[in-house]
């Protein structure tokens, strides 16, 4: 039987990051500790309405950068003000879990971040109350998967890192534990 393979962040989460959480914040289960539950990468493509041929690319991209093949979106209802009408592409998601998440976890913190323009470190207010996590990216061109050479456009994208925690404390615990670089 061949050796499974087990994700760097998922190791140390087990062997490291469980027993300090268990011991900062006393939780008598170990079940209760908090844990990474899925990664979402979103990219909102505003040209899309226009050409189409732009959010295939950008799903392409999220493709490379995710590992995982991207899903289209598509618009829920017609805006006029943005020319946009019913059901046109107009972005793209991936939603990671398990062994991808925590590889991409991984990338995005040793890799990605660092090779972000003027980086000061990653807004620790962005939690949304109940342990969610959102980063807003400017440029996709940051990844290493992406050759910025046959790039036309330069994409933003959202990535939604969802724990099971509780509270923000408790998550922003957890992200730094995964050696998130918050600013001070």
């Amino acid at each position: 039987m061949p050796e499974t393979y087990t994700p760097r962040l998922k190791a140390a989460y087990d062997q490291q990051i469980v027993p300090k959480l268990v011991q900062q914040f006393g939780y008598t289960n170990r079940f209760a500790v908090p844990r990474l539950d899925k990664i979402v990468l979103n990219m909102g493509i505003g040209e899309g309405v226009s050409d189409q041929k732009k959010v295939t690319a950008a799903a392409n991209d999220l493709t490379l950068i995710a590992g995982q093949k991207a899903v289209v979106t598509r618009s829920r209802k017609a805006i006029s003000n943005f020319k946009l009408r019913e059901n046109l592409p107009i972005g793209a998601k991936v939603t990671l879990r398990s062994h991808r998440m925590f590889d991409f976890a991984d990338r995005l913190v040793n890799i990605a971040l660092p090779r972000v323009r003027d980086f000061r470190g990653l807004n620790p207010k962005s939690f949304d109350g109940n342990g969610n996590y959102t980063i807003g990216i400017k440029e996709h061109i940051i990844f290493p998967e992406i050759d910025f050479d046959k790039v036309e456009d330069v994409w933003g994208m959202d990535i939604v890192v969802c724990t099971t925690a509780r509270t923000d404390d408790e998550a922003r615990a957890l992200l730094a534990a995964f050696n998130f670089p918050f600013r001070q």
